[in-house]
């Protein structure tokens, strides 16, 4: 076995407990979201909470990217709106962007 394998006795333990930290987290979670009633600004929450993390991911991305990004992302987003179809947004989307960078946008 080389030196690239070997890995230091405290560093392994500090591995280990983070790993079971994060476990014992989303256990916890769970356990406690089924057993307390949630609060009614808490069912808001957490209603609103997939859309805060798409856009959180989504938004960086986009300036990232430019004019022909926003504009990608407000088609898709527009798109979804109207049809509620993901694959229909994302296509339009991803077609105004490959249409905008054409035109040098």
């Amino acid at each position: 076995m080389s030196a690239l394998f070997t890995i230091h006795g405290g560093a392994f333990l500090a591995l280990c407990s983070m790993a079971l930290a994060s476990y014992l987290c989303r256990v916890g979670g769970v356990w406690l979201m089924d057993h307390l009633p949630p609060s009614p600004p808490l069912k808001r929450a957490l209603q609103a909470l997939p859309g805060s993390i798409i856009l959180a991911t989504v938004l960086p991305l986009g300036m990232k990217g430019g004019v022909s990004a926003l504009c990608g992302l407000a088609a898709a987003l527009l798109i979804m709106i109207l049809t509620r179809k993901d694959l229909a947004a994302l296509s339009c989307g991803m077609l105004v962007v490959i249409a905008l960078r054409q035109w040098g946008f």
